[in-house]
């Protein structure tokens, strides 16, 4: 919305020239999406802690976490809307990356909603039923997967690209669809099953998404894609908006998040969230990348499906608890150490990704 009035204010004023470009739009989004967080978030704690939208805590998890029993969770709605609004205001638009990604953010961000709105009003743990969720996730993932194949406007979209190996692509093809599908619905569940400590999910979040902001500003750019031998894809530079609204509005969350946390993200959150870098991680065709830099939520998925696995098949556990961050509170490791540690690893991790603009 304020491209438009700085664009028609800068033939008055020169100065406002300076808004043209996506570098000081994604400083602005950074910001917007932040103070929006900040003006927000006690005001709503409050309305939700009013509403009675405790948390439910299972009974079978660690029980240092029964104390947290109560504490309003559905915060991620605070962060949808402060990244909403930043994209609304800093954004173009017109954009079709920008318009698909954030419209399945909040897809997404409905299907948590009804979730958590079943967990907090019907005190049910589980919310809504595994299969119902999956369902709206694959029509919402498909749609947007299908979406971008078709507005794909390069070869390199449709393409795989290998990290770290020079000039390695695999032609998908239409191909694509089931790829993108698969990496925004696993991506949604990823970040979902990482969010079960205090502030465990969004700074590893944070930290990717201002990654895939590098990526989208240099596969937007024709000069550094060509010098960094990475794909020129035309517009997807515009998604550095939606990367910094990300960082700002998680950065937000995390003030009131952090341990001990005063409201959880929820379901409304975490789906949303991971659905996004997803789709970001697909337009800049940084899939694999994403699969490295979001090895915390690779990790926490694996941990998961080998535990169910295992005790179907062999009546017996590989970890004390899965996901695996409880796996690590079993162990004695204090809540907090797990949290920090996960983020050490998960910085590291963004930097191997990062490096692959360069190794190859």
């Amino acid at each position: 919305m304020l491209i438009y009035l700085t664009e028609y204010l800068q033939q008055y004023i020169s100065g406002f020239g300076v808004f043209s470009y996506i570098t000081m739009r994604a400083i602005m989004s950074v910001l917007t999406a932040l103070i929006i967080s900040f003006m927000v978030g006690p005001a709503m704690i409050r309305w939700l802690t009013r509403l009675k939208v405790g948390q439910s805590i299972r009974h079978d998890g660690p029980q240092t976490h029964l104390i947290k029993a109560g504490t309003p969770t559905m915060g991620g709605t605070m962060i949808l809307f402060s990244v909403a609004m930043a994209v609304i205001l800093w954004g173009d638009l017109t954009n079709h990356y920008l318009l698909i990604i954030t419209l399945s953010m909040l897809g997404f961000g409905v299907i948590g909603f009804v979730d958590d709105y079943m967990k907090v009003v019907y005190k049910d743990p589980e919310g809504m039923r595994s299969r119902t969720k999956f369902l709206w996730q694959s029509i919402i993932g498909f749609a947007t997967a299908y979406a971008m194949f078709r507005l794909a406007t390069v070869p390199a979209e449709t393409e795989l690209l290998i990290p770290y190996m020079k000039d390695t692509v695999i032609h998908l093809g239409a191909w694509t669809i089931l790829l993108s599908y698969l990496v925004i619905v696993g991506t949604s569940n990823a970040v979902n099953l990482t969010d079960g400590l205090d502030g465990l999910a969004i700074m590893p979040t944070v930290m990717i998404s201002g990654a895939l902001g590098v990526f989208a500003y240099l596969s937007g750019h024709v000069y550094f894609a060509n010098y960094l031998n990475i794909p020129y894809i035309p517009g997807v530079g515009e998604l550095t908006i939606l990367a910094g609204a990300l960082v700002g509005a998680g950065l937000g969350f995390l003030w009131f998040n952090a341990h001990p946390a005063e409201v959880f993200m929820g379901d409304v959150g975490s789906l949303a969230l991971g659905a996004t870098l997803g789709g970001m991680a697909i337009a800049v065709k940084q899939e694999l990348v994403l699969f490295i830099m979001g090895g915390i939520f690779v990790a926490e998925t694996v941990s998961v499906i080998l535990q169910m696995g295992s005790y179907k098949l062999r009546k017996k556990r590989i970890f004390l608890m899965a996901p695996l961050h409880h796996h690590y509170e079993q162990k004695g490791w204090h809540e907090s150490q797990v949290i920090v540690r996960f983020w050490v690893i998960t910085i590291i991790l963004v930097l191997i990704g990062l490096a692959s603009l360069k190794l190859r």
